[in-house]
Parts: C-alpha cells; structure tokens; sequence
C-alpha cells in the first residue's frame, strides 16, 4: 500500500529518506523530492539498500535537482516522472532536462525562488563542482532552502562553508550530506566531521544526515563495505563532540519523520 498521502488539505510535515540524496519532502500539501535517483544500478554503482518505492514517484509536485552529477541527476530514474512534474534544476541545466521531455523547467541561480503551491524554494550557494562529467554541461551546484509553515535545507552535494551561517535562525531540519559513494572523498563534499560543523553553522531544529550508505563501486563491498553504515556512528560522535546541544536523528532509508501541522 506505501506510505498513505500526508495531509493534502495543507497540514503537517513528513520528510523520508529513500536513499543517498533523494528525499521526498512533504509540507503544506507540497510533495517534493530532491535529487531522485532510483536505480539498483548506476554506471559503475550498485545500489546496497532497498529502493524508494512508487510513493516518490506519486503526485510529486516538483523535482528537485542540485547538480548534474550521475548520482544526483540520473536521467532514467527522472523519467519515471510524469512529464507535466515541474523540474527546479541549477541555471544551465534547462536544455537538458526538456530534451527528456519535461514543459515545466524552472532554472534558479542563487537567490532566485520557485512558488509551489504554499512552499518556496530558493536556490542557495553550494560548494561543489556541479558540471556532467566528463564534458557535458557546466552549471552551479545549489542546495535548496524550502520555506513553509517550517522552513527545511537540503544542501545536495557540498563542503562546509561559511555562508551556510547566512541560512540559520527558524531552520526546522537541515537534510546534510555526510559521505559519498566510494572510499573516500574529494573536494566539494561533507565527511562526518564537516557535516557536524556544517550543523553548527545552521543551528536547525533537527539535522538528519543524508548521502551515505546507498551506493557502492560494483565489486568493493566485500573490502570496504564498512563504509556502508561507518559514516552514520561517526557523525553522530562528532555531533556530540561539536554540536552537543543540536538534536541529529539517523534514518534508515525508507523511513520517516512526521511532525503534526504547525501552531498558528
């Protein structure tokens, strides 16, 4: 049966993690999902969880796209979307994704917004490298600050920077990035340590760690597979250590957090 509809009338808030980056936002009425990728197999990636299931893909009001990364912006996990879903995707991207067949595209660059229904999304600064590799279209990486009755951050892919102290003060949840999808990390990416003081920056409500324990090079499981569920214990001891007064809660994907409608 999946996961009942939330409060189409404009209650309540629901926030589920269906794996690596791709989170299904419920607020307002508004159903969003952020970066869907939704394949058991990637290029050279293997998917080691369950996958999301129809409700991501059920009457989602927008998409939401924060770079043109396979892992983030994979094409045929997007056109499992009906065509009429509004794309929100980084300026530059746009060409792309109508040639997939999408009529509603909405390009932002920093600072620029989107109206879906009660909820806002502004595009905010994301330190990241955003491109298609190896040499398709360049474009800014964003996170995404979804403004409602409580107001959400998805930071997509990015490192710690001190701009993200420009998004505190009323942040319910901030949905971080805290490993990848390999051995280690590169440059433009959060460990458990960044995303830690990236929360200490934010000062939310509650901050959920996202973008680990999905994917996997096909064949280093059997070798590094630790790195799976490592990234989870570790954020939580840096949270401690760092953002001791901060509240974090770990999802496993496919789970949820519900919180009622809001005070008037």
């Amino acid at each position: 049966m999946g996961i009942p509809l939330l409060d189409k009338d404009g209650q309540g808030l629901r926030v589920t993690w269906g794996g690596h980056a791709t989170v299904l936002i419920e607020l307002d009425g508004v159903r969003l999902v952020t970066d869907p990728v939704l394949r058991t197999r990637v290029v050279h990636l293997l998917r080691h969880v369950p996958g999301p299931g129809p409700d991501f893909l059920r009457e989602i009001d927008a998409v939401l796209i924060s770079h043109l990364h396979f892992d983030h912006l994979d094409l045929p996990s997007l056109k499992r979307f009906g065509r009429e879903t509004r794309m929100i995707v980084p300026a530059g991207a746009g060409p792309m994704i109508r040639r997939a067949g999408f009529r509603d595209v909405v390009e932002l660059r920093v600072g620029d917004s989107s109206e879906i229904g009660g909820v806002t999304v502004t595009a905010v600064t994301a330190e990241h490298d955003g491109r298609r590799h190896p040499f398709g279209t360049e474009v800014d990486a964003l996170g995404y600050v979804i403004d409602g009755s409580r107001r959400l951050f998805f930071a997509g892919d990015t490192d710690v920077h001190p701009e993200l102290a420009e998004l505190s003060g009323d942040l319910e949840i901030a949905l971080l990035p805290i490993w990848g999808w390999g051995h280690r990390l590169g440059p433009g990416h959060m460990d458990p340590r960044g995303a830690a003081q990236a929360a200490a920056l934010l000062q939310p409500e509650l901050t959920i760690p996202i973008h680990w324990g999905t994917y996997f090079p096909i064949g280093m499981k059997s070798f590094r597979g630790g790195l799976l569920e490592k990234p989870a214990a570790a954020f939580d001891r840096q949270m401690l250590e760092i953002a001791p007064d901060l509240r974090s809660q770990v999802l496993r994907p496919g789970e949820s957090l519900t919180r009622p409608a809001a005070r008037p």
